[in-house]
C-alpha cells in the first residue's frame, strides 16, 4: 500500500471536525497544507496551525498532531486535523490534501490498514465497527471484550494446542517406514481433542445469546384473539405501532419494533391470535406467529380471564412470562402492571460480565462450526484408529477454521472487502 488515505473521520454537525490521513507520505503532505508543521514537529503533540491553499487562502486555524509509524491506528504514518465542524471547511481541508497527493479512503480502510500491518486481527478489526454501532452498555461491553483480545486469546491457545498435536501427528507421517514408532499418544489426543471440542462448542453456543444481544432480545407477543397483544405492544413502545381492533384476526403478520430496558435492547415480535379458524389467510399469520414463538429467547403468553391458553410449542431455554391482562394487576390499556412487566424482562435477558467471551459474528460462528465438524471427524478417526495422515487433515482444516476468525492465516480479499466495506468512512 503506497498510496496515502484521507477522510473525515467524525460525524457532521459537531462544533469539531478531524480529519485523518495514513500513509507513507502523509507527513509531506501535511507539511505543504499547515504553515506550522516541519520536519522538527514533534510527534503525539498538538501544534496550532493555519491550514492554507498553495494559492494562500486561509481554510481555517486547526490544531495538528503528527503519529509515525508503527506508533499510530494503521501502524503507518498518520496525521489528525482537529478544525471547525463546519461541513464546507472539512470538506474543503479534504479537497486541499487530495490536491497535495492524498486519497479518498474507502469505508473501513483506516482498519483495513491496521489489521493488514499487525496492529489488530481480524475479530479485533470486526469489533471496532461493533463499537461504533453499540447503542447500549451491553453492545458496548460485548465489542469492547473483543476488541481487548479476549475472543482471540482464547482462540490462540486452542490453536497452540491444536499446532502441538497437528506437529506429532505429522513427525509421525515422517517416519513412516517405522510403523512401530508412535509420537502422539493416542488416548492423550483423544482428551484433549474433546476438552478443545467441548470449548469450541461453547464459543459456538454462545451466538445464540450474541446475536440476541447485538439486534435485540427476540420477544414474541403471542395469544388467543383480542387478549390485547397489539395494546400490549403498543403500551411498551409508547406509540400506535399496531392495529387495535375487537374485530378477530386483524393482525395477520408479526410486526416488529425495539426498545431499550435498563440498557439492554429487546425486539417485540406482535403475532396473530392463534386460533381455529378457516380463513387461509389468517391461518398463515397463525403460522407465522408460531414460528416466531419459536424462535423468540422470551415469550410473553398474554391472556385474559375465561379465554383459554393457545397451545404453543416451548423450548426448555426459552423463558415464559404469562400475563393476564384485563385484570385489577395488569391492564395493558391503561399500563397498569407494566412496570412489573418490565423488570420481569430484564431479568429474563441474558447476563454477560466483562470477561465474558461472547460470539456476536455470524462469520466467527460459521468458522466455528466448521471447527467443530473437523474435530468431531478426529475424534471418530482416533475411536476407529484412522491413520495419521488423515488425522492430520482434519487438524489442519480446524486450525484453518479458527484462523479464518483472526485472520491468522492468508485470508481471501473477497472476504476482507465485504468485512472492511460495512465501515463508516473515516474508520
Amino acid at each position: 500500500m503506497t498510496s496515502t488515505i484521507c477522510a473525515i473521520a467524525t460525524a457532521t454537525g459537531g462544533a469539531i471536525g478531524i480529519v485523518r490521513l495514513s500513509g507513507s507520505q502523509t507527513f509531506d503532505i501535511i507539511q505543504r497544507a499547515c504553515q506550522r508543521i516541519t520536519p522538527s514537529t514533534p510527534p503525539r503533540t498538538a501544534v496550532l496551525t493555519p491550514i492554507t491553499t498553495p494559492e494562500g487562502e486561509l481554510l481555517d486555524e486547526a490544531i495538528v498532531t503528527l503519529y509515525p509509524a508503527p506508533h499510530s491506528y494503521t501502524g503507518e504514518d498518520c496525521a489528525e486535523i482537529s478544525c471547525h465542524g463546519s461541513r464546507y471547511i472539512l470538506n474543503k481541508v479534504l479537497e486541499l490534501l487530495v490536491q497535495q497527493g492524498a486519497q479518498l479512503a474507502q469505508p473501513g480502510e483506516f482498519t483495513q490498514r491496521a489489521y493488514l500491518n499487525g496492529k489488530l486481527d481480524l475479530s479485533q478489526a470486526e469489533a471496532v465497527a461493533d463499537l461504533i454501532a453499540s447503542t447500549n452498555r451491553t453492545m458496548h461491553q460485548m465489542a469492547l471484550s473483543q476488541l481487548k483480545g479476549h475472543f482471540s486469546s482464547e482462540l490462540h491457545l486452542l490453536r497452540d494446542q491444536l499446532l502441538r498435536l497437528t506437529s506429532l501427528l505429522e513427525l509421525e507421517l515422517d517416519f513412516s517406514d517405522h510403523e512401530e514408532l508412535e509420537f502422539a499418544d493416542r488416548t492423550e489426543l483423544l482428551t484433549l481433542a474433546q476438552t478443545i471440542d467441548q470449548h469450541i462448542t461453547r464459543l459456538a453456543n454462545s451466538f445464540q445469546t450474541g446475536n440476541a444481544l447485538k439486534n435485540g432480545i427476540p420477544v414474541a407477543i403471542v395469544g388467543a384473539p383480542n387478549v390485547g397483544k397489539s395494546t400490549l405492544l403498543n403500551a411498551l413502545l409508547g406509540e400506535e405501532r399496531a392495529i387495535v381492533s375487537d374485530i378477530q384476526g386483524t393482525t395477520r403478520d408479526a410486526i416488529e419494533d425495539t426498545i431499550q430496558l435498563s440498557d439492554i435492547t429487546f425486539r417485540f415480535i406482535d403475532t396473530a391470535g392463534i386460533r381455529h379458524t378457516n380463513d387461509k389467510i389468517e391461518n398463515l399469520g397463525i403460522e407465522r406467529s408460531i414460528a416466531a414463538a419459536k424462535r423468540a429467547h422470551i415469550i410473553l403468553l398474554i391472556t385474559e380471564p375465561g379465554v383459554p391458553y393457545p397451545e404453543i410449542p416451548i423450548r426448555e431455554d426459552q423463558t415464559v412470562i404469562h400475563i393476564e391482562n384485563k385484570t385489577k394487576s395488569f391492564q395493558a390499556k391503561y399500563g397498569i402492571g407494566l412496570d412489573d412487566l418490565c423488570q420481569q424482562l430484564i431479568a429474563a435477558a441474558p447476563k454477560t460480565s466483562d470477561t465474558d467471551v461472547i460470539v456476536t459474528s455470524a462469520r466467527h460462528y460459521e468458522a466455528l462450526i466448521r471447527a467443530h465438524e473437523a474435530l468431531i471427524r478426529v475424534l471418530e478417526g482416533l475411536t476407529t484408529q484412522l491413520p495419521s495422515d488423515l488425522l492430520a487433515e482434519d487438524l489442519r482444516l480446524t486450525l484453518n477454521a479458527l484462523a479464518d476468525i483472526t485472520g491468522g492465516a492468508i485470508t481471501p480479499q473477497e472476504t476482507l472487502n465485504n468485512i472492511f466495506s460495512h465501515f463508516c468512512v473515516g474508520k
